[in-house]
């Protein structure tokens, strides 16, 4: 089969297109040909091994040696013990700690995998699982009435963040480049602010902040609370995380507020009811672009990079 594959940290150079082994499935595990493959901010940080905490994959080189955990696709063949699918069935999940969507057979755990509803293309299906997660345990923090600004509100989980919260009758603020604003207008955003013009640390203040690309300090989070307020970090900067799980915490205790990173869980119970509110149409999916297998490079540069407006999804085949 074909896959992506690098060998060392650096840009979209290391990767390669090459033949390698197509996997057998393990005890508990299922083969899926893959169909499509999203890319998300983890793909870009791993190929890079930044921030620090991308590297727990490998200090030196990886050790996941091909990228893309987002997948949706078709059972191939399923190892024992698998229960809940045969080949045949559509599906699709998150392989984060195993990665190897850019390629066209993965091997996945029978528990990171769901039945892909089928009102929804194998493209749309790829963008849900971790943007999906994240989005719905970021908006369960909040309330309704509550004031919520989102960093990185354009991207692929701020376009269901943004969603998510407006249905649930917050008033969002987001935040993104300025080519982007027009887009979070669309998702629903009440305000909105070009991070390049303004800073939104010293707007507000929000009940609840939510920061997708996370790299001011603590107190400047805390500078844009209201009282009793919550902010949480989702990705950002090794340092920024860190100042965050040690100094947010003293902070927060001293002025009442809490601050803290948004422990992500992942699997099928916590990005299935994202999935269920867009095949009924109640939360809509934005694709920016498609790419082909061969295009791997180019699509995690536009990801990466910040120019996506919502999510960059790579078509693996047809259908």
């Amino acid at each position: 089969m074909r896959a992506w594959v690098y060998e060392r940290y650096g840009s979209v150079d290391e990767l390669r297109l090459r033949e390698v082994p197509t996997p057998a499935p393990a005890r508990g595990e299922v083969l899926v040909e893959v169909v499509a493959t999203s890319v998300n901010l983890s793909d870009w940080e791993a190929l890079r091994g930044s921030p620090g905490y991308a590297r727990l994959d490998g200090l030196f080189a990886p050790r996941t040696k091909v990228l893309g955990s987002d997948v949706a696709g078709r059972v191939v063949a399923v190892g024992d013990d698998v229960a809940r699918f045969r080949p045949g069935d559509d599906v699709y999940g998150d392989n984060l700690p195993r990665r190897g969507g850019f390629a066209e057979y993965v091997v996945m755990p029978e528990k990171a995998l769901a039945h892909k509803p089928a009102t929804l293309t194998f493209a749309e299906a790829s963008t849900i699982p971790q943007s999906g997660a994240i989005a719905l345990q970021a908006v369960a923090s909040g309330a309704p009435g509550q004031r919520l600004l989102v960093n990185g509100a354009g991207g692929g989980t701020g376009s269901f963040l943004v969603q998510l919260a407006v249905a649930r009758g917050m008033h969002v603020t987001g935040v993104d480049a300025e080519d982007k604003l027009d887009f979070v207008r669309r998702l629903g955003a009440q305000d909105v602010i070009d991070y390049r013009r303004t800073d939104f640390t010293r707007t507000g203040p929000y009940d609840l902040v939510v920061d997708l690309v996370a790299y001011r300090s603590v107190f400047a989070y805390r500078r844009a609370l209201a009282r009793r307020g919550r902010c949480l970090m989702v990705g950002g900067t090794l340092r920024a995380l860190l100042r965050m799980v040690t100094v947010g915490p003293v902070v927060g205790a001293l002025t009442g507020a809490r601050l803290g990173v948004l422990l992500v869980r992942s699997g099928p119970r916590r990005f299935g009811p994202l999935a269920d509110l867009c095949a009924a149409g109640e939360v809509a999916i934005h694709v920016d672009r498609t790419f082909r297998l061969a295009e791997v490079p180019a699509a995690l540069t536009v990801h990466g990079t910040g120019r996506a407006r919502g999510k960059v999804v790579v078509v693996v085949r047809d259908v």
